[in-house]
């Protein structure tokens, strides 16, 4: 059988938008939009031209920055708003009017107050006047799901003729279950005598946590286009996720035999962290494909599974979507394999008694802990092996000066062995001017890759905990650091001595290992 192709419709730009919080300015939808052309997105709606100045801005700016992708508008059957589609998408090398009239009885009633037959003339109407825009039009059926079907199908044939290339079926509330949607789309191919001239699209939303499966049910029934979003964002619990319908087809190609995409996995991960930038927001750790968690393995029995032969426990690579690699995570729930691999990886080849020794404390601390991390590693080990603890270097006094009309500035004073050291320096802001003179005390320059901070408690006195990342100097050596205080100044620079001392800690250890051969 030769499969045809899945196409894939973004609309991170327009529905995934509407979700609160989830507003992106006119530059930011242009980058993402350029960032899903990368993915190889086959349509890209950027917006809904007529909602307001914003958006019709938006769409033309996403217009005539894409060259390869589809870039289409949202319109409501009224000429009006087809023509200010029409207007901004303009300058768009490949373009698509996407126009939509609710079907369903009680949007009839009570949002449209309109009869069945006027419905059906407006949808019509509609799609002939975007054909003067446009020869792609796409038509959406809103709330298709909870149409009548005698109805659905009089509609779906009438824009066809008018001139519709793709029918779009919505599950709007996201009421569907997967057996009901899959049959609904093949009640539509066996009743719409002129179906063979359109596209079958369909636009699941998740209100169940169905909308990924309405979707590929969808597919196996005929539909041959899924609106999808980044992260599944959109309206109310969001849209089908494109991630996961595509790595679906992809990893499960097997079953879904009829049909491919041409969807860049490997950017995929980069897609999503980008929109979380953009937008401030994040996905949970457990989310399927992108997730923090998606290819992460804790227990024993997986980890050990993993290490032998990745396919016992994961059905794709993490490269696959463009993620570095599967992350063994080192905890309770582990073993000493995953243990004795972890020490290998960092360059330690020990003898088994003292792997014995140390993964016994490993399992102490890791009951402490939730996740252990490799400069706790070589802290047991350093422990274990070395002869002598570098001395720890602390914190005595600050003092930082800042404000609307002064250059920060900041005064620390550090101890180190019987020595005392002051230094002074400016930056970007308090803590840049703090952290700044630690490494002039220090006389090292590091690079800041994470900065975090949370509370501990509630109240304006509350604790604070600030994390850090950092490379120290020219090394591939990344160290964190933490740091608790009501100051989040003073946790800061905790946070940064914290950091370093452990990189003194593990490079006095690199060094010893070097030498005597550990």
């Amino acid at each position: 059988m030769e499969r045809e192709k899945l196409i894939i419709f973004d609309t991170t730009l327009r529905d995934g938008e509407q979700a609160p919080g989830f507003s992106m300015t006119v530059e930011e939808k242009v980058k993402m939009a350029q960032q899903l052309e990368r993915l190889n997105v086959d349509v890209i709606e950027a917006g809904f031209a007529a909602a307001s100045e914003g958006d019709f801005e938006a769409v033309r700016k996403v217009a005539e920055n894409i060259k390869t992708s589809i870039v289409c508008s949202l319109a409501r059957a009224l000429n009006s708003d087809i023509e200010k589609a029409g207007e901004a998408l303009a300058p768009a090398e490949r373009r698509r009017i996407h126009t939509f009239i609710a079907t369903s009885p009680i949007h009839m009633q009570y949002k449209l107050k309109m009869k069945p037959e006027e419905v059906l003339e407006r949808a019509v109407q509609a799609v002939k006047y975007a054909l003067n825009f446009t020869d792609d039009v796409e038509f959406s059926a809103e709330d298709a799901f909870r149409s009548e079907r005698e109805f659905l199908y009089r509609v779906f044939e009438a824009v066809i003729n008018a001139g519709a290339k793709t029918i779009n079926v919505p599950d709007t509330v996201g009421y569907a279950t997967p057996e009901e949607f899959g049959k609904l789309i093949a009640d539509i191919k066996n009743n719409v005598p002129n179906i063979d001239k359109a596209v079958i699209s369909v636009h699941c939303h998740n209100d169940l946590g169905l909308a990924v499966a309405n979707s590929l049910s969808a597919v196996k029934n005929g539909a041959r286009q899924v609106h999808c979003t980044i992260n599944g964002i959109g309206e109310r619990a969001g849209n089908a996720a494109l991630e996961e319908v595509v790595m679906a087809i992809k990893v499960r190609h097997d079953y879904f035999k009829e049909v491919y995409t041409e969807i860049n996995t490997k950017e995929i991960y980069k897609t999503s962290r980008l929109l979380c930038r953009i937008t401030g927001s994040f996905v949970q750790p457990n989310k399927a494909i992108v997730g923090d968690n998606a290819f992460a393995h804790e227990a024993g029995i997986h980890q050990h599974g993993i290490l032998a032969h990745r396919e016992t426990y994961e059905i794709m690579r993490a490269e696959d979507v463009g993620v570095p690699a599967s992350k063994i995570i080192l905890g309770k729930h582990s073993g000493r394999h995953a243990f004795k691999t972890r020490l290998t990886e960092l360059g330690y080849n020990l003898p088994e008694e003292k792997i014995d020794i140390l993964f016994a404390k490993f399992k102490k601390l890791a009951d402490k802990k939730k996740e252990v991390f490799d400069e706790d590693i070589e802290a047991l080990i350093f422990e274990e092996i070395a002869s002598e603890i570098p001395s720890k270097i602390k914190l005595n006094y600050f003092h930082v000066l800042s404000g609307d009309n002064v250059i920060p500035t900041a005064t620390v004073k550090i101890q180190k062995d019987e020595e005392e050291i002051i230094s002074t320096s400016c930056g970007d802001g308090p803590i840049d001017s703090a952290i700044n003179a630690l490494e002039k005390a220090l006389n090292i320059k590091g690079k800041l890759i994470d900065y975090s901070i949370r509370s501990l408690s509630s109240g304006k006195d509350a604790m604070g905990e600030v994390r850090v990342m950092v490379r120290f100097e020219d090394t591939d050596m990344i160290t964190s650091g933490k740091g608790t205080s009501t100051d989040i100044i003073e946790a800061s620079i905790k946070a940064y001595l914290d950091a370093y001392n452990r990189y003194i800690a593990r490079k006095t250890l690199m060094e010893k290992r070097v030498i005597e051969g550990i």
